[in-house]
């Protein structure tokens, strides 16, 4: 066995490998693929089995505030198509996806100012009064202690917030001057000590990402150890100054997928809708690469063309949450079994 798939086994083993070791891994990626994956799927079935959590995602608004370098809403783009979902909007997608079998809802949107503490805490109110049986989770991006802290007491269940990249000085050139790592790792480790399942992750491909960025991408996530792991390639949108620059690939997506399962045993890891944006069975390939969340579309269909975060972005077929019996079908062809429960990370199911 050559010495990269013995590093593979120390993962196995241990969940832990050293930065150089990453990036050696890394570095030789198409070598490993098959082997990695026969553990990482292995390791997700110890935990979870066959199941794959589908989760409701409304994207709810458009509009933000941030002007991040890769991203199509971002608040430069005047080309971008602009709108927010009022809270009876927001309860009507719930509605939909309760009836559909739905028993997570997912609330993302750009960093909009419109939606205030008391809007957003409302909402959360309103859709766990109506459905107390479902789980909410937000990504809005980052906010103070008090703000997170309000989210929580308000009924929130979970909080997405990708970190994108872990080195700092690639993290400044996929962002805007008033926008800092630290301020974002902050966010991330006081949304676990308030208590949400939190989730992480980053783009693969990204414009001047290294392997050693990788590498530091797998030590962050060992450090904060994230409940979830959101991970996709790039894919630029034309409409920003990245519009020009190439994709990442499916193929180093995947592994990326297959080490973060190693590392993070438990974790909830979600075949993307990017990765199912540049490869026609992306998402199946993720499964068996060890991810078991699958979040199709709930928000109106007159508004998923408008959350254009990069070109292409599907937005309807199977990724409709409305498309439910197609989309069971594929995950089923590939091995696995569709779940429509709140599918909470197994630490917190022990809990309950």
């Amino acid at each position: 066995m050559s010495e990269l798939k013995l590093l593979i086994d120390k993962l196995y083993r241990t969940s832990h490998l050293e930065k150089e070791e990453y990036t050696a891994v890394i570095t030789h990626y198409t070598e490993l693929s098959e082997y990695l994956f026969s553990l990482s799927s292995r390791v997700r079935e110890a935990s979870y089995g066959k199941d794959v959590y589908l989760r409701g995602l409304i994207e709810f608004t458009s509009c933000c505030k941030n002007d991040c370098l890769y991203c199509g809403i971002r608040r430069s783009n005047k080309n971008a198509q602009r709108y927010r979902l009022s809270k009876e909007q927001i309860i009507n997608c719930c509605e939909n996806g309760y009836a559909l079998g739905f028993r997570t809802f997912v609330l993302q949107g750009g960093e909009d100012m419109h939606y205030t503490d008391d809007i957003i805490c409302d909402i959360i109110k309103s859709i766990k009064s109506l459905y107390p049986d479902c789980a909410v989770t937000l990504s809005i991006g980052e906010k103070s202690r008090e703000s997170y802290q309000r989210y929580f007491d308000s009924g929130a269940d979970r909080f997405l917030l990708r970190h994108e990249t872990a080195n700092e000085a690639h993290y400044a050139r996929l962002h805007p001057e008033n926008m800092s790592l630290s301020n974002r790792k902050n966010c991330l480790f006081t949304l676990k000590n308030i208590g949400f399942q939190t989730g992480a992750g980053f783009m693969v491909g990204s414009p001047y990402q290294t392997e050693e960025n990788l590498a530091e991408d797998m030590l962050f996530l060992e450090q904060l150890k994230p409940e979830m792991v959101g991970i996709g390639p790039f894919i630029p949108h034309k409409e920003t100054p990245f519009g020009a620059m190439q994709s990442g690939t499916a193929e180093l997506t995947l592994f990326m997928l297959g080490l973060t399962r190693l590392a993070l045993p438990t974790v909830l890891l979600p075949a993307t809708t990017a990765l199912g944006t540049i490869h026609p069975y992306g998402r199946e390939l993720a499964l068996k690469a060890g991810a078991n969340v699958i979040m199709p579309n709930l928000s109106p269909s007159d508004k998923r063309s408008k959350y254009s975060l990069y070109d292409n972005k599907i937005y309807d077929g199977d990724e409709s949450a409305q498309n439910l019996s197609s989309l069971k079908k594929r995950i089923e062809s590939a091995g696995y079994h569709a779940v429509m429960s709140r599918g909470d990370h197994i630490d917190f199911t022990k809990e309950k």
